[in-house]
């Protein structure tokens, strides 16, 4: 089968197609032909955290496809359309893991023909989607929805902010947000970026370097934040007292100041996050269902584009998800 793998230099550099063998399901396993697989900013951490010296792995965590064949003990059959859940041996939201243990690196991942998995982590694609969208979705999807329910405890009527609009967990959060009834705000730099979230239902859309507390139009009761270093005096800024900043990345860096007497005199709780558990990625899924939500999918690429698709991906312009379709 073809893949996109990594092995030799670190970063884009060890990025290469290869022809692998097709993998073999074992006992409670499936091989999935996948139709779609959607690119995350972990791929590039993931080829850019590697050595020289690794052995090649197949990347991508996220994928959809057709059960192609199963082992002992799958009540799944063949040519059921599922959704992979990317992330192994998490079930319960409560027991973290040290870290989560994902397709795509150490294990091989989507971004090939075919790919082995358990069968519970093989889920019945959301009849609603096509093939892109619901290749989109399961990484960004289940870690917007831990931020914003699990860890976030979003309520309807409340006023989220979501800094840095445009990528795929900002993306569904706005959706899922704006699905439970909350107010949604969004940043960005590009005001191209803001136009496009007020078309996706967004209430408020306030440049980066504006004096946010002075754009919006009541305070913030829950901020989930990407970007860290850049944004996160801001965030603590537009809070109300007693509200909650939800962190789960840090593309402009993790280091940041803090006032602790800001912090508990205005009794802020600060929260992380990171992915999520089997039954949220079953939560997600109904609610998604349930307000037939969509991922925004930014472009498409054939499987044998994929290094280019991850250089697009590094770039950083663009509005959702970058997909490859697998033909």
């Amino acid at each position: 089968m073809i893949s996109l793998t990594h092995s030799g230099s670190p970063g884009l550099a060890g990025v290469r197609l290869a022809e692998t063998a097709v993998p073999e399901p074992g006992p409670g396993e499936v091989l999935i032909r996948l139709r779609a697989a959607g690119l995350n900013h972990r791929d590039l951490f993931v080829a850019g955290g590697r050595s020289a010296g690794d052995a090649p792995v197949v990347l991508g965590a996220d994928g959809a496809g057709v059960v192609a064949a199963t082992g002992d003990g799958v009540a799944l059959a063949t040519g059921d359309e599922v959704i992979i859940d990317p992330t192994l041996g998490w079930a319960d939201p409560a027991e973290v893991p040290e870290v989560p243990d994902i397709l795509g690196g150490p294990s091989d991942g989507t971004f090939a023909e075919y790919v082995v998995v358990p069968a519970r982590n093989a889920v019945p694609k959301p009849a609603h989607l096509d093939w892109s969208e619901a290749a989109a979705l399961p990484l960004s999807a289940v870690t917007a929805y831990r931020a914003l329910f699990t860890r976030g405890g979003l309520r309807a009527g409340e006023h989220v902010l979501l800094p840095g609009i445009g990528s795929g967990v900002a993306t569904i959060a706005l959706a899922m947000a704006k699905a439970s009834g909350a107010t949604v705000s969004v940043t960005s730099r590009s005001a191209d970026k803001l136009r496009r979230a007020r078309e996706l239902g967004a209430d408020h859309a306030v440049l980066s370097d504006a004096d946010w507390r002075a754009e919006l139009a009541r305070p913030v009761d829950l901020v989930v934040d990407s970007i860290g270093t850049a944004t996160f005096t801001a965030c603590l800024s537009v809070l109300r007292p007693g509200g909650r900043l939800v962190s789960l990345g840090a593309t402009t860096g993790p280091d940041v100041s803090l006032s602790l007497r800001e912090l508990f005199f205005r009794q802020i709780s600060l929260l992380g996050t990171s992915m999520g558990s089997a039954s949220e990625f079953h939560d997600m899924l109904a609610l998604v269902a349930e307000h037939r939500l969509r991922p925004i999918v930014h472009q498409t690429f054939r499987l044998a584009d994929g290094p280019k698709a991850l250089a697009e991906l590094a770039r950083g312009d663009q509005f959702g998800k970058l997909v490859l379709v697998i033909e």
